[in-house]
């Protein structure tokens, strides 16, 4: 006689969906595959020009995938009628998200088992496209990595697993990163783990206490401009926070300046705030309003970046 499964039990090798396109997505669908997981496709981003010679260039998601044979789709439009039939005939349990586009309702509700998106902080804080940054930014010392169902509200739905860790005093938005990567792929596959044994239970966010919300909308060029006015405290969690994309900036010389490194010197500053000291050799810094900062890696237009050492062996006021 043959036994009846449970219509309500989850699946040991649900069928995956896997829809990111970044380095940060890259370790979670390693993760996710050494564990054992059944991805029969991923969805990333279309192909883009990118270089001096505006190369077609694919994401690191399509590069892990092909090289490895997993079904690619690359929709332009996640409305798409074709994209979304070949969605449906994929006939996934589960969908995954990392590091990708906002998804219209008609992706993220198809599957049984439904969407999960891992996001780079504790929600209900940071949500928003750059968690990360402005975490850094903010002068958080600890953030996390948060796995949660999809809803309609962005960064909104019920959330299943949290890790947290420190940030450093001096760590860069970059250096959480390649941390966060690795421990939010560890939460991904034991969230996925749990949801097919039946032992997650869903938290809305609603149930969190957060009195002050803080968001973390994307990233733009003028959010880089340093405010010499400021304290020194702030511009050089702005310098960390925006290292090392898109990174800080001010002007030298009438050049653009990106600096990717600092450190604080809080001792009253002797020259107005936004001038330079340098010996030459050894130091470069910028008054700020409560002391200085002193640039130990940067990027002067038209030039490589470099360590202050070097870049002052050749710098001629």
């Amino acid at each position: 006689m043959t036994e009846k499964k449970d219509p309500q039990a989850k699946d040991e090798h649900p069928r995956i969906v896997f829809m990111g396109s970044p380095e940060f997505a890259v370790a979670s669908l390693d993760a996710l595959i050494s564990a054992g997981f059944h991805i029969v496709a991923v969805v990333t981003a279309p192909d883009k020009p990118a270089g001096r010679g505006m190369q077609l260039t694919e994401s690191a998601v399509k590069k892990y995938a092909r090289d490895r044979n997993i079904k690619i789709l690359q929709p332009e439009k996640l409305k798409n009628p074709d994209f979304i039939a070949a969605l449906q005939g994929l006939r996934a349990d589960l969908q995954i998200v990392v590091a990708f586009r906002m998804l219209p309702e008609v992706v993220w509700k198809q599957p049984a088992m439904g969407t999960i998106n891992l996001h780079g902080s504790l929600l209900p804080q940071y949500r928003g496209a750059a968690p990360i940054n402005w975490a850094v930014i903010n002068g958080e010392k600890e953030t996390g990595v948060t796995t949660f169902k999809l809803q309609q509200e962005i960064d909104t739905g019920n959330i299943l697993l949290q890790d947290r860790f420190p940030i450093g005093e001096d760590e860069t938005a970059g250096e959480v990163h390649d941390r966060m990567k690795v421990i939010g792929a560890a939460l991904l596959v034991k969230t996925i783990q749990q949801l097919v044994t039946g032992n997650l239970v869903e938290i809305p966010q609603e149930q969190f206490a957060a009195e002050d919300l803080k968001h973390a909308p994307k990233i733009f060029t003028e959010t880089g401009k340093i405010d010499w006015t400021k304290s020194v405290k702030e511009i050089h969690n702005l310098i960390r926070g925006l290292s090392p994309f898109p990174a800080a900036y001010t002007n030298l010389d009438g050049k653009l300046l990106k600096i990717f490194r600092s450190a604080k010197e809080k001792i009253n500053p002797v020259i107005p705030a936004g001038q330079y000291e340098t010996d030459g050799k050894t130091f470069l810094r910028f008054a700020a309003a409560d002391g200085y900062i002193r640039v130990t890696e940067l990027q002067l237009e038209g030039k490589r970046r470099m360590m202050v050492e070097e870049f002052l062996r050749g710098f001629r006021r």
